[in-house]
């Protein structure tokens, strides 16, 4: 049995992909410094599938640390890096941050794993900037960032790029994924931000079940049909099954030992139209106001993954629907069991 490191792995997106790492078969270890999780995700985890991952906390930003650990678990043989900070305004604000968390663990993870191994890293459709064409496509140029967390994961590819043209034991697919909502059919897992959420779904059911107040929606007067900003939202279930492909690819022949993918639904949704499938899913009328455009922002992007579909055989099978109701349940569970 495959043992695969999850960094993050309490987060939202790294417990949903441990969830599925054991449905596919693998043994999992998680790091996290739970600096924007909680260490009670383990307990849900381990209501879902029955198992308990292995939990290291420490902060991958401290070489030594993370040198300790790879040294007691050599027979780790994958890893999926999701450790990240990832609101794009905090981004803005607090460049720094971002630079410091996002590169120095990804480096320090390289230098700590330097014999054979494989790794899934979790980028991000934001190193294409504005894209000049849509749907993007993996070929399409990279763009100068919006925001320093883009520009982070900018970086962090070529970090990744340039490491494996030197090191041929080093394995890489890089998953330039899109926005990812919804929760886990069991609403024992979902998004939990802590404070107020950067991201649109989690403010809005949050706003639904009465926590917050009302929704600002940034801009009305983008080039889309109703003026808002358009995204590629993907079920964060079909995203964490993504990751399990990708390690598969891994072990198969590639054409190089670096390659990327988009991972996505292929189709975009503007903000108010997740606002109205939401009140349509649900049956929850929501309180929304329009406002300025957001500092950071992106007028549209939604990606072509066919290259996902042809090449790791996987494609997104949930649709916006199921997104907004499964995050709705996931809230009203946390309403009634809080963390």
């Amino acid at each position: 049995m495959e043992k695969i490191l999850v960094t993050g792995g309490a987060g939202y997106i790294g417990s949903h992909t441990v969830v599925e790492l054991y449905n596919a078969g693998y043994e999992v270890v998680i790091i996290d410094d739970f600096s924007n999780s909680d260490p009670k995700i383990l307990t849900q985890i381990e209501k879902i599938t029955a198992k308990r991952p292995e939990l290291v906390q420490l902060d991958l930003c401290n070489e030594a640390a993370v040198q300790a650990f790879a040294a007691d678990h050599r027979d780790i043989t994958g890893i999926i890096h999701f450790a990240a900070f990832k609101a794009v305004g905090e981004s803005v604000q607090q460049p720094l941050k971002y630079y410091r968390n996002n590169l120095f663990s990804l480096v320090n993870i390289l230098n700590a794993f330097n014999h054979h191994i494989k790794l899934v890293f979790s980028s991000s459709c934001t190193v294409y900037g504005q894209p000049t064409e849509l749907p993007v496509t993996e070929a399409a140029p990279v763009q100068s960032a919006e925001s320093p967390y883009g520009n982070t994961k900018q970086i962090s590819e070529e970090i990744l790029r340039d490491s494996c043209a030197v090191n041929p034991l080093l394995k890489v697919i890089t998953l330039r994924y899109f926005n990812p909502v919804g929760a886990h059919s069991s609403a024992l897992i979902g998004e939990l931000p802590i404070g107020v959420p950067q991201n649109l779904v989690p403010f809005i059911t949050q706003s639904a079940i009465g926590k917050r107040g009302q929704i600002t929606v940034f801009g009305d007067d983008y080039r889309t049909p109703d003026g808002s900003a358009i995204r590629d939202y993907i079920h964060v279930v079909d995203l964490a099954k993504a990751h399990v492909a990708a390690l598969k690819k891994l072990d198969s022949e590639m054409a190089s030992n670096y390659e990327i993918f988009n991972i996505g639904t292929g189709k975009g949704s503007s903000v108010l139209e997740i606002i109205h499938a939401f009140e349509n899913s649900t049956g929850q009328k929501l309180n929304y106001v329009i406002g300025p455009r957001r500092e950071g922002d992106v007028e549209q992007v939604y990606g072509d993954v066919s290259k996902a579909a042809r090449e790791l055989g996987w494609k997104a099978a949930l649709g916006v629907d199921e997104m907004m109701r499964s995050a709705w349940k996931w809230e009203k569970y946390l309403k009634a069991n809080p963390f």
